[in-house]
């Protein structure tokens, strides 16, 4: 840029610049905002401007979201959205462990289980948060650093892209943990993968590799984390070098069992995990962003988002009521087990609840305790 043009922008800028976040950003709740130097697609750093980073920081529990790291999240998305010198946004967790697992089940156990009335109010900000998501006027970028499971599965696929490091799993959890996926993944799975993928991996709460994810249209880009001998080495607990097996199937990123999976498993505990790929991949993507009119890149995505937003806004209301609720009965149950449950079993006895049910049992304070791992270890009810 000339100093001329520069001195013209600089002269028709207006002396005082209007502020339109909401609120500023709180610090210390386990989510961080920073702005990081835009580059030109030959890495050159752009003077004064900036793509903006959303970090999900609770490591200690996977990256799983508090109510406190909720409003911040919405608070960050909006100071994202309105900031003029920021061009694209990425959304990522702390570590190389877990982008997200979804909300905070401590809390969820320990506050709202059995506290309707509490829970349809952290609904609501929940709403809010995949709302500024989808609402950005920024394109959203989500940095898949590890797992992206439950309500971390649904944050992730309310972004416009995601790029995943490939030992990273993608799910839900929702009828194993006593909840329903209705956060946003039963609106956006069938957009992204059609009706039956979309039940497959919505109902079983079976977790895809992100191999599998991308090979199913999940996930935009997927890039190697496990370092070996200095050398990065493609995921070696799934097939990623095979597409069919003796019978025929399609295995390309399907899980290796047996001797290929303890060979696999050697193999990690070998190596290092390394996301310099992966911030690479993250990088080369907001520089092509960078290079586009941001009113026409931003309209552009409005209208991309629409298949996402007509089904989240037909359903988060109804959804957000019905999981309220839900925390009287299983998922009060479900969030309980998996808080008090050990490392071997978080998950409530599913058989015996359907047993009391076929009996006309009512959902009682006791029928829940029977349901825990507790009980089950000491031979149930």
């Amino acid at each position: 840029m000339s100093k001329r043009t520069n001195q013209v922008i600089n002269a028709t800028a207006p002396a005082i610049i209007k502020d339109h976040t909401l609120a500023p950003m709180p610090a210390g709740v386990g989510v961080r905002f920073e702005r990081r130097p835009a580059h030109r697609p030959d890495g050159s750093e752009v003077a004064g401007i900036f793509n903006a980073w959303i970090t999900l920081d609770n490591q200690a529990q996977f990256n799983s979201y508090t109510t406190d790291m909720v409003k911040a999240v919405i608070l960050a998305f909006g100071a994202a959205s309105a900031a003029r010198d920021v061009v694209a946004v990425v959304f990522t967790g702390a570590g190389d462990r877990a982008f997200c697992t979804g909300g905070n089940t401590k809390e969820y156990a320990e506050y709202y289980a059995g506290n309707p009335q509490e829970y349809r109010q952290y609904m609501r900000l929940f709403n809010d948060m995949v709302s500024a998501i989808l609402g950005c006027d920024k394109p959203v970028v989500c940095r898949v650093n590890g797992m992206r499971i439950g309500g971390g599965q649904e944050i992730g696929m309310a972004c416009d892209f995601s790029i995943a490091q490939d030992l990273a799993r993608f799910g839900q959890a929702g009828p194993k943990h006593g909840s329903a996926p209705i956060g946003g993944a039963t609106d956006f799975l069938p957009v992204l993968l059609g009706g039956e993928r979309a039940m497959e991996t919505g109902l079983l709460c079976e977790p895809w590799s992100a191999h599998r994810a991308y090979r199913e249209g999940m996930i935009t880009d997927v890039v190697p984390a496990l370092k070996v001998d200095g050398k990065f080495v493609a995921n070696p607990l799934v097939w990623t070098d095979r597409l069919l097996d003796e019978h025929g199937r399609f295995l390309h990123g399907e899980a290796k069992t047996g001797a290929d999976l303890d060979a696999g498993k050697a193999l990690v505990k070998r190596g290092a995990v390394d996301l310099s790929l992966l911030d690479q991949r993250v990088e080369a993507l907001c520089a092509k962003l960078l290079l586009t009119f941001p009113d026409c890149t931003t309209k552009t995505i409005e209208e991309l988002r629409k298949p996402k937003l007509q089904a989240w806004n037909a359903n988060k209301e109804n959804s957000r009521a019905w999981l309220a609720l839900n925390m009287m009965t299983e998922a009060r149950t479900g969030f309980r087990a998996f808080n008090e449950g050990t490392k071997e079993d978080r998950e409530a006895d599913f058989v015996a609840l359907r047993q009391a049910l076929a009996r006309a049992t009512p959902w009682t304070p006791e029928l829940v305790e029977s349901l825990l791992p507790a009980a089950k270890a000491d031979g149930g009810a």
